[in-house]
């Protein structure tokens, strides 16, 4: 089986799942026990990092609140509809801990306090990305649901991780493949 590991998926337009109804997912563990994920496009309006500080008890409540407005406003992902009261950190290969496990080519996850504490009151790794939740296949599962046509698969790119605003980033994924939502057939072909 070739993993799909470190590569994006982008849901096909008649995603049965609601759930999933136009998402980009990073799919940050792929292999015979199955396949783990996080959504990278859709955003938990109500929630920002300093209400997950304040949840969690992380540090001084003075401290949080003293957090520059960039970090006290950073938003908050919802990655997945499986454990959503976890936390999920994407981040670049310059913040290491004996939890942190590589995705993709600079790009590792971290799943423990010890990121957030870093991305609060420092040293954070350069580039971040929070959610809480993730998205789960058993085994088998997410190659029959490529196969029913139910996803694309998309080359890693730092940039639309990063960089690329999250109401951009189906199309962004998208335009990577060189299609457009009009170009884009809900219909399967088998050769």
């Amino acid at each position: 089986m070739n993993s799909l590991e470190g590569q994006f998926l982008v849901a096909m337009p008649d995603m049965a799942d609601e759930r999933f109804a136009e998402s980009v997912i990073l799919l940050v563990g792929h292999g015979s026990e199955g396949a783990m994920g996080l959504v990278i496009n859709q955003e938990l309006t109500d929630l920002r990092f300093a209400d997950v500080l304040d949840e969690i008890d992380l540090g001084d409540p003075d401290a949080v609140i003293r957090l520059p407005e960039a970090i006290r406003d950073r938003v908050v992902m919802r990655g997945g509809p499986v454990e959503k009261g976890r936390g999920f950190v994407l981040h670049s290969a310059d913040y290491h801990s004996g939890n942190t496990y590589p995705v993709a080519e600079g790009i590792s996850l971290t799943a423990t306090l010890d990121v957030l504490k870093a991305i609060a009151f420092g040293p954070a790794p350069k580039s971040t990305f929070f959610a809480l939740g993730c998205c789960g296949w058993a085994p088998g599962q997410l190659e029959g649901e490529i196969s029913d046509n139910g996803w694309l698969t998309v080359p890693f790119s730092r940039e639309l991780l990063f960089d690329t605003p999250v109401e951009e980033r189906y199309d962004a994924a998208l335009a990577s493949l060189h299609i457009t939502r009009a170009t884009l057939s809900p219909d399967a072909g088998h050769a």
